[in-house]
């Protein structure tokens, strides 16, 4: 693709739509690609501890691995069952989402896979999609029928359960729990800081929304709208900095549209990062975790911030 990094600072791409969003913004920083060569792009986790940051190329079935020392990218897992979201548990071990596999899995430190769930009362799960780690240890995760519709994401099976829900893996007994089933198509999702509210985006709404349900142990309760999208913008997967800010993947509403939209914490845009294309899913790091990584369709990108990741993302 012929898109350059900008060579001026501030970098142009990077916009304020709110005054409030320039605090968030290093003025000599810029949006680097860092790799391009995949088909859709999902699922970054970054790995503190090995400095690399793994992602999805979910059609082409591999987990793709980036050195922040080297800048290489090698294959992680191939066959990775189309794999699509990840994050880490408190322990350090990697926690994926697989469409073929239908299934939630953790890669142990020996390299063996654990499955965590697979199923929920008897009935095959659809493609679980992204997933997130409470500090209690349990694994919160959506499962839309993405990864069973078709051949290009996984394989093409009817569903056996509703494309409405998200479950709770619990972290000492691993039994699976239905904590919500009144959201079309859920998506991306992620915790507030204080692990007090749950945001998910419902992908199939009308416009897109992301919702918000206060976390009440291990239930959630008043369903809320918290960002009501306009029409044809698409958020996708997102994680929260320290302030609460949520930072959105976004895009398939062409130039300008395409990138990582910012909302403070009441849920108000306060920043945009342009892009050459959509982004489906981003996660913090780097040492202090500042540095965004934004898993695009075809791409990987980065951006130093004036933030930091909240723990657990």
């Amino acid at each position: 693709m012929t898109w350059q990094q900008s060579l001026r600072y501030p970098d142009p791409a990077i916009r304020a739509l709110d005054p409030s969003f320039r605090r968030y913004h290093l003025p000599l920083s810029a949006v680097e690609r860092l790799w391009t060569g995949g088909r859709w792009g999902e699922g970054p986790v970054w790995l503190g501890d090995q400095r690399v940051l793994l992602w999805s190329d979910i059609p082409n079935d591999r987990v793709l691995r980036w050195e922040e020392e080297t800048g290489n990218v090698s294959v992680f897992r191939k066959p990775s069952n189309n794999a699509n979201g990840h994050t880490r548990d408190r322990q350090g071990r990697v926690i994926a989402c697989e469409h073929l596999g239908r299934r939630v899995i953790r890669h142990e430190y020996d390299g063996s896979v654990t499955v965590l769930a697979d199923s929920f009362q008897g009935r095959r799960l659809n493609s679980p999609n992204d997933v997130v780690v409470k500090s209690d240890g349990s694994i919160w995760f959506t499962d839309p029928p993405f990864g069973i519709g078709g051949y290009y994401e996984g394989e093409r099976h009817a569903p056996e359960l509703p494309h409405t829900n998200v479950y709770r893996i619990d972290g000492a007994t691993g039994a699976v729990t239905l904590v919500a089933d009144d959201i079309n198509h859920p998506n991306g999702l992620a915790f507030s800081p204080d692990e007090g509210i749950l945001y998910v985006v419902e992908s199939r709404a009308e416009p897109r929304n992301i919702l918000a349900y206060d976390v009440d142990g291990a239930r959630l309760r008043n369903r809320r709208t918290f960002i009501a999208c306009a029409a044809g913008e698409t958020p996708d997967g997102f994680r929260v900095d320290v302030d609460g800010n949520l930072w959105c993947g976004w895009g398939m509403g062409g130039p300008g549209l395409d990138g990582v939209k910012v909302f403070n914490a009441a849920g108000a845009p306060i920043g945009f990062i342009d892009l050459p294309e959509r982004c489906a899913n981003v996660c913090f790091g780097g040492r202090h975790r500042n540095r965004l990584f934004m898993a695009a369709a075809q791409s990987l990108y980065s951006l130093y911030v004036n933030t930091q990741g909240a723990p657990g993302g």
